[in-house]
């Protein structure tokens, strides 16, 4: 480790003239949320090739660590019909990577791949496939589904209780690098077996080692279940705290966990999702931020957030009146492919004595209880926002997720990377050409013969 370490946690930069910690950085494609503005003339298409390869030219420019597919695997639907305020139709994650990495020389390529409807051999025969044609900038962001809605595309269906998805997924995550591993270093392949109450398999891999031994694990998850999957098994958490007191307190919860499963602190990164807003001024770049917020959370939005909380039909409802007297109801699915942020009943109080105490309508109550952690400001204040973040240990660095479509990323890169650069906090070059060695990672030890 570079930093001091007590008592097994590194000490958090202070004033002691220590320099800056290097933060990560990465770049997320927009799709099915409500971060991206679809109505900006700016905004392109979510399926043509032209738009993945100019974020990732662009991440690439800026030398950031990794680009970030997202994975849906059902359109999403609102009332029995397709949600129509989300992009309908998305290409599968590893082939875009996969036609990225000809048009990329060191940019890592990070695609979210389910564990619950894939096989370990397949899966990790493809992810393997992708490491050799980037030369290593290969990585894997595992995610779960429990849903019956979702399940339906698939032969299994929705079996998978709840309790069971993280089960499932860090058994796939072992069996995927023990496949990874059944090569030898000599470069032989070698038979591989595996016998686990999800996996009953044995075989020969197909798939050499890559240059970085194996792909780069990403988790997103904030629930214990999650935060344990991570501390065991994920190289990068893609998190989401929006102030640095939550953001220090999650960091340290979860590099706290490495231990008991003989990691060091540096083998997880923490890495939240955030968007920027940038303006010449403190005052221009708040005026952006609004105007942005509300391109991206429209009245028609904000009815649709509530519904997926309360459950119910509410277009009868006024965005600008107050939030429901009812009750929501936590057995609805009137909602069916996206995820509810909690506990219905919980939540709706929450937002109620919110929008009590600064009254607040309807729509401006969703406006400030889901807005995404965001840095505002002039360019020069951002950096100094990012650096301090990292140096308090709130955070290892940050994905992106812009608000537009392909071209979202370009003022980032042009005005904020230069100033992180020139405070000694982010590289001025590549100094590797494996995304493990951008992120500095350990490249696991081959299993010998």
């Amino acid at each position: 480790m570079t930093d001091d370490v007590r008592d097994g946690h590194p000490a958090r930069p202070g004033s002691t003239g220590r320099p800056h910690r290097q933060i990560h950085l990465a770049a997320h494609f927009p799709g099915v949320n409500n971060t991206t503005v679809w109505s900006d003339p700016q905004s392109k298409s979510q399926i043509d090739f032209s738009s993945f390869e100019h974020l990732a030219r662009v991440a690439e420019e800026g030398l950031l660590d990794f680009f970030f597919l997202a994975e849906g695997l059902r359109l999403r639907e609102h009332k029995g019909a397709i949600h129509d305020l989300d992009v309908v139709g998305r290409p599968e994650s590893i082939t875009v990577l996969n036609a990225l990495a000809a048009v990329t020389d060191r940019l890592g390529l990070a695609a979210t791949v389910n564990a619950t409807f894939n096989e370990p051999f397949d899966l990790a025969r493809r992810l393997a496939t992708l490491d050799h044609l980037s030369d290593g900038r290969a990585a894997w962001n595992v995610v779960t589904s429990s849903d019956a809605f979702t399940g339906e595309n698939f032969r299994r269906g929705g079996y998978l209780d709840r309790a069971d998805r993280y089960t499932r997924a860090a058994e796939f995550v072992a069996t995927a690098r023990e496949l990874w591993d059944s090569w030898a270093p000599d470069g032989t392949p070698r038979p591989f077996t595996h016998r686990g109450e999800q996996f009953d398999i044995a075989g020969q891999f197909t798939v050499p080692r890559s240059p970085q031994g194996h792909p780069v694990v990403i988790q997103a998850g904030d629930s214990a279940e999650g935060r344990e999957f991570a501390a065991s098994s994920a190289d990068v958490i893609f998190s989401r705290h929006g102030t640095l007191e939550a953001g220090r307190a999650f960091y340290d919860d979860v590099k706290g966990r490495l231990a008991r499963y003989g990691r060091q602190w540096d083998d997880l990164k923490i890495m939240p999702g955030v968007t920027v807003v940038l303006g010449d001024t403190a005052a221009e770049a708040q005026e952006r931020a609004v105007e942005i917020r509300q391109q991206q959370l429209s009245p028609q939005n904000a009815i649709h957030t509530l519904e997926l909380v309360w459950g119910v039909d509410l277009t009868d409802h006024d965005p600008d009146g107050p939030l429901p007297t009812i009750d929501p109801d936590p057995t609805s699915t009137l909602v069916q492919g996206r995820v509810a942020p909690g506990d219905p009943l919980a939540l709706a109080a929450k937002w109620r004595a919110l929008s009590e105490e600064k009254g607040l309508s309807l729509r401006q109550t969703v406006l400030e209880a889901t807005g995404r952690q965001s840095f505002v400001g002039t360019p020069s204040a951002v950096a100094d926002q990012l650096i301090e973040f990292v140096d308090a240990r709130a955070a290892d660095g940050f994905i992106l997720v812009p608000h537009l479509t392909p071209g979202g990323l370009d003022e980032f890169v042009g005005r904020v990377v230069p100033l992180l650069q020139e405070r000694g906090a982010f590289r001025t070059a590549y100094t590797g050409t494996t995304l493990r060695s951008h992120l500095g990672l350990r490249v696991p030890a081959a299993v010998p013969s």
